[in-house]
């Protein structure tokens, strides 16, 4: 075991990442963060929305990917992204308001709007095969009704979804109600973790504290659902470091790990800096299949808590199940809903 970790921290050192104690630690990520960070060409952009790896389970991405392009106010990444806030890709979502479906829809709406996605005769709120096609075509219905509002249209488009295309034509634009202006927020900004980047993305400027915490929790032993409160003995699982390292910074991110790959765009293996959440899943397809989360370091390694009997500890990301990572952002965690 002593060697074991010895052989890590040898990787890590030769990796060129420095672990010191307190302020330096911090200091010298913070630096070597802001290099790498001043190298890059900032920002997720473009005009194509592809879909980042597995963000939309298997079974409904070409549904999402075809009707995504339905017309030049959506994308396939902000379907997904309404999908996911709306039902968390659940086909058998009901909420109190009697909303149904993968999509939402309450009954009213859904006899105005629903179509026969699939052609087979019939108009299924609880079948994503019409559900999304219907969501899809809303989207587009009421970006034609707004068509000549002064501004963008996708947020016109996203207004009038809440607020009514009547409330945006009256005003110009994204009416002055906050819950409207926080829902375009929110759905652009969820928009984003959907999206394949198109270019390399900022680094979070948070990172090295949230690695600095996660760092002096090494060699805690694990505890299944555990958020390191006083109760549990300060001991977490995988996800719950995550998020306790990541509140140690300001940043709240939601309890598990398949929801936590929503906080942020998503590098690729070979972009990754310190700090970045990485994930691993036994379904490469279907991110909400995720079973594990680990925080960067460098080097090809992460600090995590692996299991039930093992301690948080350093251990390499390179495995059969590496999924992928996210660069989380504030505006991509407050995104998220509470509940999918």
């Amino acid at each position: 075991m002593g060697e074991g970790r010895l052989t890590v921290r040898k990787a890590w050192l030769i990796a060129g990442a420095v672990f010191g104690a307190g302020l330096s630690f911090v200091m010298l990520l913070v630096v070597g963060v802001y290099v790498v960070a001043g190298n890059l060409a900032g920002g997720v952009g473009g005009a194509t929305k592809a879909l980042a790896k597995g963000a939309v389970p298997a079974a409904y991405q070409p549904l999402v990917q075809k009707w995504g392009n339905l017309c030049p106010a959506i994308n396939p990444a902000l379907l997904a992204a309404q999908l996911y806030q709306e039902s968390g890709f659940n086909p058998k979502a009901q909420s109190a308001a009697a909303a149904q479906g993968i999509a939402q829809f309450i009954p009213g709406t859904w006899a105005t709007h629903g179509v026969d996605g699939d052609g087979d005769g019939d108009k299924d709120v609880w079948d994503p095969n019409d559900a999304i096609p219907s969501a899809a075509s809303y989207d587009c219905s009421l970006a034609s009704y707004v068509k000549d509002v002064p501004g963008n249209i996708t947020e016109n488009m996203l207004a009038s979804y809440n607020a009514g295309a009547y409330a945006v034509i009256k005003y110009g634009g994204v009416p002055p109600y906050a819950e409207t202006q926080n829902y375009v927020k929110t759905i652009t900004t969820l928009e984003e973790s959907f999206a394949a980047p198109t270019t390399r993305v900022d680094p979070s400027e948070q990172a090295a504290g949230a690695i600095y915490y996660a760092q002096k929790k090494l060699g805690t032993p694990y505890l299944w659902g555990g958020t390191g409160t006083a109760e549990q003995g300060g001991r977490f699982d995988c996800s719950g470091l995550t998020q306790a390292s990541y509140e140690s910074v300001g940043i709240t991110l939601p309890r598990v790990a398949n929801d936590q790959y929503n906080a942020g765009p998503h590098p690729a293996r070979s972009e990754l800096l310190p700090g970045d959440l990485v994930f691993f899943s036994t379904d490469l397809s279907n991110s909400r299949a995720i079973h594990h989360v680990g925080i960067y370091v460098g080097g090809g390694y992460m600090i995590d808590a692996p299991r039930t009997g093992a301690v948080i500890r350093f251990d390499p990301i390179d495995t059969s199940e590496y999924f992928g990572a996210t660069r989380v952002t504030e505006d991509g965690a407050k995104a998220l809903p509470t509940t999918v």
